[in-house]
């Protein structure tokens, strides 16, 4: 079952929320390992135990070193290498709430360079890492720093170069790396960034000697990209990175971090022109990022269907019947069964993107309407087909409990999609037998809502640690009440006890600047803040 890589591996994300529980890494190493994956990296940002840095992670989950180790052991017991992937530089909002590490905070989410608290959290890390985990590989992530040197650094230092100062710190975060006997990888954007003066697509990258010597010698960079199905595209992006420094990692994208439903449709067809250029220019190190912007609600094991056929694709197959037969008989499911997952996101055609209606048109605020524009007039019924196809699923299967999740989800939606629209046009035409229709919809949207929560509530719990579904509470929770608020507002209207809804007058705009009418063509907004409400949270 070997692929044609020396490394195929899968990239976990397990600091946007929802970290993996043990057993559900476990069944992931499993499932993968039998597919011929031989790497996992589990993305964590501060969601791993390190010592001497009790506040890095807390309360957020995070892996123990014993955990760590019970994973790692596991891991190698199935041919897998288990690689460390964590962040030495930006993406690390979550300990900066902390008093101890606020003191040494650049800006945003950006370690501040140059300082003797930085390079010992850094020390701390890589001391850790050592005495957990077998491999000697690390990626340090490194990634999207845009503002560094800009914040407390230049307060402190006055203008410096980016570039600079990135070469600096990652010359320092090297040599504490090497200390501790590991090689590393990172993100490549930055530097990427630096040398093209701010793109990251350059077909034909010029790159001097004299940069190229700036990389330290244990530091390999990972040319990312999730979002092209073009293969001549990533065959140029390759050589640009290849400019840079030769001995490149490839990641792409196994699409599941736009809400609760995955996109194995969209990621199958970026992976097939992925793999193939990586393969035409041999690149030996390939693997799928599976990111959770926003709150990570979507199951990781929605996506096998896409999972499966990348091993596949990376072993050269390209029969599509052949990788059906296969599916079903590792999962014992049809294929296009399993692909059924898709549907939430995209309920009403086969899109060429990843649009996310699941979620935007869940939190859209049924009074305030910020996403009402986007509301096609078969959105409602597209999701009630949606759920009936879910519902055919036989719930006996291993992988059930997610079909129950989605179908909830449907359920909820094919009511919610458009209420707002109806409830602004019947308030508007002071249609009062309307009114106190909706009024018993909104009743039973609050049924349907706790069903989706407790549905959804299982899968978290099966799959992830309890920490982070505070977030979902908030979230559906304010939902839940909001709901109830906006029927009492309909009430108090239709009663008399009000003249008018003020939320309902006037003409929604388009969040995306597009006017007031209906914007043909799927969208995308993976933002519960600016899904829920224009207002300051």
């Amino acid at each position: 079952m070997q692929t044609d890589f020396r490394r195929f591996g899968t990239m976990v994300d397990c600091s946007r929320n929802a970290v993996m529980n043990v057993p559900a890494v476990k069944k992931w190493i499993d499932v993968t390992a039998a597919m011929g994956y031989n790497t996992l990296m589990l993305y964590t940002e501060d969601t791993y135990e390190v010592d001497g840095q009790p506040y890095f992670g807390y309360m957020r989950g995070r892996y123990s070193k014993a955990e760590l180790r019970e994973l790692d052991d596991y891991a190698a017991e199935k041919g897998m290498e288990l690689i460390p992937c964590i962040q030495t530089l930006a993406h690390l909002n979550a300990i900066f709430r902390w008093p101890q590490y606020a003191a040494f905070r650049d800006c945003d989410d950006i370690l501040l360079a140059g300082d003797d608290r930085t390079y010992q959290l850094i020390e701390d890390i890589f001391a850790t890492l050592e005495r957990t985990v077998r491999s000697r590989t690390v990626n340090i992530g490194m990634d999207e720093a845009h503002m560094v040197g800009r914040g407390k650094y230049q307060d402190l230092h006055g203008w410096e170069d980016r570039s600079e100062l990135l070469v600096k710190h990652l010359t320092r975060v090297a040599e504490i790396a090497a200390s501790h006997g590991f090689e590393l990888i990172m993100w490549g954007d930055m530097f990427f960034r630096l040398i093209s003066g701010g793109t990251y697509y350059v077909d034909d990258l010029q790159v001097s000697d004299e940069i190229k010597k700036k990389i330290p010698a244990n530091v390999n960079l990972i040319y990312w990209d999730y979002y092209s199905t073009d293969q001549q595209h990533y065959e140029n992006q390759i050589r640009s990175h290849r400019a840079i420094k030769e001995n490149i990692w490839f990641a792409g994208g196994l699409w599941m971090w736009s809400g609760f439903a995955p996109h194995n449709s969209y990621a199958i067809t970026a992976t097939t022109a992925a793999l193939a250029a990586c393969r035409k220019h041999g690149v030996q190190d390939v693997f799928l990022t599976m990111w959770g912007d926003d709150g990570a609600e979507c199951s990781k094991f929605a996506m096998l269907p896409s999972l499966y056929f990348a091993a596949e694709a990376a072993r050269g197959n390209k029969d599509m019947q052949s990788i059906k037969d296969g599916f079903r008989g590792m999962f014992g499911m049809d294929f296009d069964t399993y692909m059924l997952l898709d549907l939430p996101g995209t309920p009403n055609e086969s899109s060429t993107w990843c649009p996310n209606a699941d979620k935007y048109m869940l939190y859209n605020d049924c009074l305030a309407g910020v996403m009402d524009t986007t509301v096609r007039a078969d959105a409602a019924p597209g999701f009630a087909a949606c759920a009936e196809k879910l519902a055919a699923v036989g719930k006996t299967s291993e992988y059930g409990y997610l079909f129950e999740t989605m179908q909830k989800l449907c359920e909820l939606l094919a009511v919610k999609a458009d209420i707002g629209k109806r409830t602004r046009s019947a308030y508007q035409q002071k249609d009062m037998a309307a009114i106190r229709a909706l009024i018993d919809e909104y009743s039973r949207l609050t049924e349907l809502t706790d069903a989706f929560y407790y549905a959804f509530r299982r899968q978290w719990m099966k799959e992830n640690k309890p920490q982070g579904f505070d977030v979902q509470d908030i979230r559906i929770g304010a939902l839940l009440l909001r709901l109830r608020h906006c029927r009492e507002r309909l009430e108090d209207y239709a009663a008399g006890r009000i003249s008018t809804i003020e939320e309902l007058e006037g003409t929604p705009l388009d969040p995306f600047g597009r006017g007031t009418e209906y914007h043909e063509g799927p969208t995308q907004l993976n933002s519960w803040k600016q899904t829920a409400t224009v207002n300051v949270i």
